[in-house]
């Protein structure tokens, strides 16, 4: 059974991602496009053009033209824009890097996309220079100025025109970022112009979006197709203003959200906890938040209503991931009759099954199976893997996402967890993301991750890692207590280990295979 989505399609103009967003800037060429929310630095839609501009025609006297692909590893700067868009402006493609990457992670990426050229900031020069030179790239261009390197400064100093390049939106590559690697190995997915032009214009349809009224925080890193695609092209499509942060922490959050007022934020899960939990939240004026929007992994329900009541704002879900450039499903902005705790609708131009991932059967409304996608939103392939392309976009053009799902009566999709992360519990199926939802309504539990590991019988079984609250007083019977009180029997959790931390990707995922690697810790 095929599900349409409830909204209709919507045209998907047939233009690059620069010309759709660069092309008319109309009345917002002097509104600020992008603001440095630590230093206040900011740039106009007219001068980010204009750089843009300036950095194709750099890049083209350096050989760099289409077809060729560029690094970027940086966190978010107004500066960050101004390299995607250049890459894209020369015909080139952008492979977006992980800044937590090491100097061999980030050399195998710049190695497999064959990238000409790597663009970083100082702090990252060390890393970003090893990697180069491992990949056989001879030049590393830093955002800021640094002694020995070539400065984006000196690149849009160029007195060169802009290159007038042919683009075939719906063939030539745009960007190229690396999927997760949290089940496997890290792959290169190839988006299209016409991919990520389809994506703005499908969630346009259904976000209630204004230029002069948005203001948005951009901490979500610009390297994660989520920040790439819903917060920096997305709010520059619409003549909105992103305001951003280079990497998250919980005060300066706060600081941005009450000194630049910003109304639309865009998180991921554990954020929301500390929006929920954390008492730094009432030490700061957060009044002018109208959305906290919530991706990249399941947010519980509950922990939504806590954030809404708290902020006086409201909350919204969606879903996507890398290979639908990125979204697929979502909560609009005035549908207040869809629960917080799914991920709402499909958006316009998208169809969904709903399949049996042993037998292949197609489902029907409220049965749990791997959620299918087809859409003009779904990426071309993967780099240079024909195999794992085949593997996960059919030949119908759906693509498995590798995430179990139901739809129900209304149209309304919930995500139950990652098809190849579900405990096997003696025939039974756990899924982790339930059991964590549950332990985040404990008080005295801060943040939480649940894993499947093998017990003395050999049997998996749900196990717990917990971080407390400060100050709280938990014990792992307590926790394991909590649980069993409030599940069926074979979904109890029956071994905890409380850490400081619970490991996640840049973009909010909980890394499980960093937990799974852990070895006991006895006494905890």
């Amino acid at each position: 059974m095929v599900f349409r989505s409830p909204y209709p399609d919507v045209s998907i103009p047939a233009v690059s991602l620069t010309d759709l967003l660069f092309t008319d800037l109309g009345p917002h060429a002097d509104r600020a496009a992008l603001v440095d929310g630590v230093t206040g630095q900011s740039l106009s839609y007219a001068e980010l053009a204009g750089a843009v501009d300036r950095l194709a025609a750099a890049l083209a006297e350096r050989g760099v033209g289409k077809g060729d692909t560029v690094g970027i590893l940086a966190p978010n700067t107004p500066y960050y824009a101004v390299a995607f868009h250049g890459i894209l402006r020369a015909g080139a493609v952008a492979t977006t890097i992980n800044t937590l990457y090491t100097a061999d992670e980030v050399a195998a990426q710049l190695t497999d996309a064959g990238a000409k050229l790597l663009f970083t900031v100082g702090a990252l020069a060390e890393r970003a220079d090893a990697a180069a030179a491992a990949a056989g790239i001879g030049e590393v261009v830093t955002f800021d100025p640094m002694e020995g390197h070539t400065s984006l400064a000196e690149l849009l100093a160029t007195t060169a025109p802009a290159p007038e390049v042919p683009i075939d939106p719906a063939e030539d590559l745009a960007a190229l970022p690396y999927s997760s690697g949290t089940t496997g190995r890290s792959k290169g997915v190839m988006l299209t112009h016409r991919n990520l032009v389809a994506n703005i214009v499908q969630c346009n349809a259904i976000f209630d979006l204004r230029g002069e009224d948005t203001r948005v925080l951009g901490v979500l890193p610009f390297f994660h197709i989520y920040g790439m695609t819903v917060i920096m092209n997305h709010v520059l499509a619409i003549g909105g203003t992103v305001v951003t942060m280079p990497r998250f922490d919980l005060e300066q959050f706060c600081r941005v959200i009450a000194e630049y007022r910003t109304n639309r934020v865009y998180i991921a899960p554990p954020i929301a906890v500390a929006l929920a939990k954390h008492p730094i939240i009432d030490s700061y004026d957060m009044s002018a938040v109208d959305i906290v929007f919530s991706g990249a992994a399941p947010l519980d329900e509950e922990l939504a209503h806590a954030v809404a009541g708290r902020l006086g704002c409201r909350v919204r879900q969606g879903y996507g991931m890398t290979e639908l450039s990125p979204v697929s499903h979502t909560i609009p902005d005035d549908r207040e009759d869809i629960p917080v705790g799914t991920v709402g609708v499909a958006i316009p131009n998208m169809e969904c099954k709903i399949v049996d991932p042993a037998t292949g059967e197609e489902l029907g409304v409220g049965a749990t199976g791997e959620l299918w996608c087809r859409g003009p939103n779904v990426m071309k392939g993967y780099l240079n893997n024909p195999e794992a392309t085949a593997a996960t976009v059919d030949a119908d053009g759906f693509l498995h996402t590798g995430d179990l799902a139901r739809v129900d009566e209304h149209g309304y999709y919930t995500i139950v967890d990652r098809v190849k992360e579900l405990i096997k519990y003696k025939g039974y199926q756990v899924p982790p993301a339930e059991l964590e939802a549950l332990l985040l309504t404990h008080p005295g539990i801060a943040d939480v991750a649940v894993v499947g590991v093998r017990d003395a019988d050999g049997e998996e079984v749900p196990k717990a890692f917990v971080v407390r609250q400060p100050q709280a007083a938990l014990t792992a019977d307590e926790v394991m207590a909590f649980v069993a009180g409030r599940v069926a029997p074979y979904k109890k959790v029956r071994q905890v280990e409380f850490v400081d931390a619970i490991p996640k990707s840049a973009s909010g995922k909980i890394l499980r295979k960093e937990l799974r690697a852990r070895q006991p810790v006895p006494g905890r």
